[in-house]
């Protein structure tokens, strides 16, 4: 008999639903994909509705409900907090408990009535518990250790543990106010961005900087001891009882005011972002360092916010204890509605876990050397090591049939040409090649913050225009922010420092040296944001100012159409990389329905859609007047 298990997680920010059968990963989604509000952080009705109707079934057919944390708990914490800061935080106090003492306190309550007719029970995980079965039972170690870093949950912060077999156990942990997590989101408050949205954009911009403020931090703000716990003088941070993260005291330690949203980025946010950015590093290597001790395991696993930190990821595989890092695709909160799902299944009713029925199987990796064979050659796909884990590639998302979106571009007027499966990749690689910009909805949508190939916008990474044309006609968004190469996993190490599998986009690593453009002389070097202009390597719109990529590795048998598309464009231009970046806007979530791809399409500089099958370009579509009022629907992010 299968026992199926739902898991939500909601109320703070990212809400999810995930939905397993005897230990199978068969549906998660996060609401905003539905709602169309980025991050958005209501009941995730929608994306309930998605994984019930995927897997067929009702709520009635539901084994065991579980919530990611446990919000008694984290009443206490605020409640806590609240009295130890009086009078400060009156205004936050009067904020915040209208909400608590309506909803979140009656949570199973809310749930149950939410699922109707489920009839069971309704469980509560802990929020770290949570991400470290999200980051370890989908991974493909037997054992390892695991490291969760985020904002907060209910008190830890951070938390570091182990997993072995089925069993999960947690060591140490860090606990509210001092959080790696709420530090990074006082910097990005601090340099005018939005508070868990835009800490991408500080990780971003930090290479434009200069570690000008590293001491500054330590002397002032945060103590960092070797086993990477950290305490942080709260004198400078206002986030436990206030509105915003920082005050007065610490504008003055920086040279005046935040900088507000939508003003010029000056010198000092990218010096800001370089010092935070490095004190992160710092952090995530001495916790690596200290969990590889405590555990003495030979693989790692990641989850948390802080865990989507691809640049930190990269110095941990490079330089870090561990043989093996694995990092959770949906490492955030909405992860944890995945998590909880999986601790319900092999904690509470102790199922063992079995291998992913998925193509191969994990092998240990010899060395940290970069090989090197022939650019030309499309043979290596042979010669890498085969890769499994339990995530299905993260596409775990709805799809869209051919008939459905036959229907849709009947029923909307569209321009489209059907073309043979066959000859599918040849042709969208021809227009790449030709600098056409690509949408492309094809498969289930992606779970967490990356698209990898389902719900992408891809483009030729050899142009020097396309990145600069990519963010200021299409996603509308700040010029220096870069995009990520996606690279046929045979060929990575022939253009980055890494012969690692990254299928979720999560590890940074350097273009090769061999595939860089001479330097220019330091009289004639621009300064901050200038340096954009100047192309770094043969593959400029991937290649960010500090020569660094996020690098997404693509294989064949867990995306067949993505990779047929770049292979197909290695055998035309003799480069196996192309850009892939998410299809969407600034501030508006992944695209999820064809309807959601053509409204973006239409309303950008994108030349070509691709709904499956079905070819549309934009030069043959009816002539509209563009909505100039859709992108004001989305809250800047």
């Amino acid at each position: 008999m299968t026992t199926r298990i739902l898991g939500i997680s909601a109320y703070y920010h990212d809400s999810a639903a995930c939905l397993i059968e005897d230990g199978t990963i068969v549906a998660a989604a996060q609401e905003e994909r539905f709602t169309r509000k980025k991050h958005d952080a209501s009941f995730p009705s929608r994306a309930i509705e998605y994984c019930l109707r995927e897997a067929g079934i009702t709520a009635r057919q539901l084994d065991l409900v579980g919530f990611y944390e446990k919000p008694l708990v984290k009443f206490d914490r605020l409640l806590e907090t609240y009295a130890a800061c009086a009078p400060r935080g009156w205004r936050s106090y009067l904020t915040a408990m209208p909400l608590w003492l309506s909803e979140k306190l009656w949570m199973a309550d809310d749930i149950a009535g939410q699922l109707e007719p489920y009839e069971g029970a309704v469980m509560f995980g802990e929020h770290h518990e949570s991400h470290a079965a999200s980051a370890f039972y989908p991974s493909p170690f037997e054992q390892a250790a695991i490291i969760t870093i985020d904002g907060v949950g209910e008190w830890a912060t951070s938390s570091i543990g182990f997993g072995r077999g089925h069993d999960i156990e947690l060591l140490r942990e860090l606990r509210f106010p001092h959080s790696l997590g709420l530090l990074y989101l006082a910097f990005t408050y601090f340099a005018g961005f939005r508070v868990n949205s835009g800490e991408y954009k500080v990780m971003g911009l930090a290479p434009f900087g200069q570690p000008k403020y590293v001491q500054t931090i330590k002397d002032h703000l945060v103590d960092v001891r070797d086993d990477g716990s950290l305490w942080m003088n709260m004198e400078y941070f206002t986030y436990p009882h206030g509105l915003t993260m920082t005050g007065e005291r610490f504008a003055r330690l920086f040279d005046g005011p935040p900088r507000k949203p939508e003003a010029r980025i000056t010198q000092r946010e990218m010096d800001l972002a370089r010092s935070v950015q490095e004190i992160t590093e710092e952090v995530m290597l001495k916790m690596a360092r200290f969990a590889h001790r405590e555990t003495g395991m030979s693989d790692l696993c990641l989850a948390g916010g802080v865990a989507l930190n691809c640049v930190g990821n990269g110095r941990l595989l490079r330089e870090g204890p561990f043989e093996n890092l694995w990092v959770q695709p949906a490492a955030g909160d909405a992860g944890g509605a995945l998590g909880v799902a999986l601790s319900l299944w092999h904690r509470y009713l102790g199922k063992r876990r079995t291998s992913p029925e998925v193509a191969g199987t994990w092998q240990r990796r010899p060395s940290r050397t970069i090989a090197t064979k022939s650019a030309s050659s499309l043979e290596g796909a042979l010669s890498v090591p085969k890769y499994a884990d339990g995530m299905n590639g993260s596409f775990l998302g709805p799809s869209f049939d051919d008939a459905e979106i036959g229907r849709f571009v009947e029923s909307n007027g569209c321009h489209a040409r059907k073309v043979d499966r066959g000859s599918l990749a040849d042709e969208i690689a021809g227009l790449i090649a030709d600098e056409q910009v690509v949408g492309l909805v094809q498969g289930r949508m992606e779970f967490g913050p990356r698209a990898l190939g389902a719900r992408s916008i891809i483009g030729d990474a050899r142009s020097p225009r396309m990145q600069s044309a990519l963010n200021l006609k299409v996603k509308y968004r700040e010029s220096f922010r870069p995009f990520a190469p996606a690279v046929l996993r045979s060929d990575v190490a022939d253009w980055f420092d890494l012969d690692d599998d990254s299928p979720y986009m999560l590890l940074v690593a350097q273009v090769r040296e061999s595939r860089r453009l001479p330097a220019a002389p330091d009289t004639n070097a621009p300064w901050g944001l200038d340096r954009l202009h100047v192309p770094r390597s043969t593959v400029p719109a991937v290649t960010h100012v500090d020569y660094s990529a996020r690098v997404h590795t693509v294989r064949r048998d867990t995306n067949p159409l993505f990779y047929d598309i770049i292979e197909a464009f290695y055998r035309r231009t003799g480069c196996p990389v192309i850009v892939n970046t998410s299809f969407n806007v600034r501030g508006e979530p992944i695209v999820c329905t064809p309807a959601d791809a053509f409204r973006c399409f239409m309303n950008t500089h994108m030349d070509v859609l691709v709904l499956e099958n079905h070819l549309l370009m934009k030069t043959e579509q009816p002539v509209v007047a563009r909505d100039e009022s859709w992108r004001s629907e989305f809250v800047l992010d």
